[in-house]
């Protein structure tokens, strides 16, 4: 494999890239019929000029079993593929995984219709992005969240455990019971990621506070997310982290129904800034995770001929890969902040090694 390679630090931490959906050649059939994922206005405004670099050229996605209207993490991937038919006329498809045995039907799709670049979008997929690149070696392949050892994948993956130590020092601080809780959605390493980075940013700044976790096994059952929820509420926790996908939507629910009976619950939410889809009566912060930034940028590579198969390319705190919205200064006060920050330039220098899982 060729050297793990960093993507350049000029990524930019804005709240959302949602595009609006007529704006581009979506195109977006799916194995079930979805609808396209929601406009964002700001996005639109932020969005280049569209060019016609991608004239003629076809970027696919394939999604685990969250869906592409999951409001995290196979949401953030459209989007970025949307930003990229918006900006330079490229035709872009996903097609939704409604189970694992979707998985590598659904990339041989596209890899017959010689679509220029399919993406796997999630660990969950590894497997059959590795069986298609044997099968197919001249497809060019990428995939999130795994590493494909061929020379026709380009692999990304993300140091969650870094932004999830800092919303876990927001979480400690913050915590008026002291207990706070973290819902997982299945139990593999990118998740395990988030949950001990998590742990450590709370144990950072509030080493008594007790963390009670809750495992769904699932990133598609918001009813799970919901449940798990309301057991960790019912223990005494007033804040909660998710890594669940379309899963964590359930907490988001369970949040809302105590907040309007009078209860002071938080919920942290992952992958987007998920104040936009929950609001901030009920969003604390959010641990952004750049999906759609880096299916953006190395689609955006193949168009000027520098796709780099067998790569893998790991982002960051320093690459700002991962780390907290602009919106988070509604809920979180400016003191705490200051304190992520300074937390944030602890881990960048390599003061701080933040635990991690493989």
């Amino acid at each position: 494999m060729k050297k793990t390679a960093k993507i350049a630090t000029g990524i930019m931490l804005v709240a959302s890239l949602a595009l609006t959906a007529c704006g581009a050649k979506n195109n977006n059939n799916t194995n079930e019929g979805a609808s396209p994922v929601a406009s964002s206005p700001a996005a639109s405004e932020a969005a280049s000029p569209a060019s016609s670099a991608g004239a003629g050229k076809k970027f696919a996605m394939v999604t685990d079993v969250g869906g592409v209207n999951d409001k995290s993490f196979n949401q953030s991937a459209w989007e970025g593929l949307q930003k990229l038919s918006k900006d330079t006329t490229a035709e872009v498809r996903y097609l939704e995984s409604k189970e694992a045995t979707n998985y590598l039907t659904n990339i041989n799709q596209f890899v017959r219709e010689k679509y220029d670049l399919t993406w796997g979008i999630g660990f969950l997929l590894g497997d059959a992005i590795t069986e298609a690149a044997k099968q197919n070696p001249d497809a060019k392949l990428a995939i999130i969240d795994s590493v494909v050892e061929a020379p026709n994948v380009e692999s990304v993956t993300f140091a969650e455990n870094e932004g999830s130590f800092l919303v876990g020092v927001v979480a400690g601080m913050m915590t008026k019971t002291n207990k706070i809780g973290f819902v997982g959605g299945i139990d593999i390493p990118v998740i395990k990621r988030f949950d001990l980075g998590f742990e450590a940013g709370v144990k950072a700044v509030n080493p008594d506070a007790q963390i009670i976790k809750n495992y769904t096994g699932a990133f598609d059952k918001p009813d799970l997310g919901k449940a798990a929820a309301a057991t960790i509420y019912n223990d005494g926790a007033d804040i909660i982290f998710h890594a669940a996908g379309g899963t964590g939507n359930g907490v988001f629910n369970e949040a809302k129904e105590r907040k309007s009976s009078g209860k002071q619950v938080w919920v942290i939410g992952v992958d987007k800034d998920q104040s936009i889809e929950f609001g901030d009566d009920v969003t604390l912060t959010s641990m952004l995770k750049r999906v759609d930034e880096a299916v953006y940028r190395i689609s955006k590579d193949l168009l000027d001929g520098k796709f780099a198969g067998g790569k893998v390319t790991v982002l960051g705190l320093k690459d700002n890969g991962v780390g907290l919205p602009e919106t988070s200064s509604k809920n979180v006060p400016a003191d705490v902040l200051a304190k992520v920050e300074e937390y944030k330039n602890k881990i960048i220098s390599g003061e701080i090694t933040v635990p991690t899982a493989q």
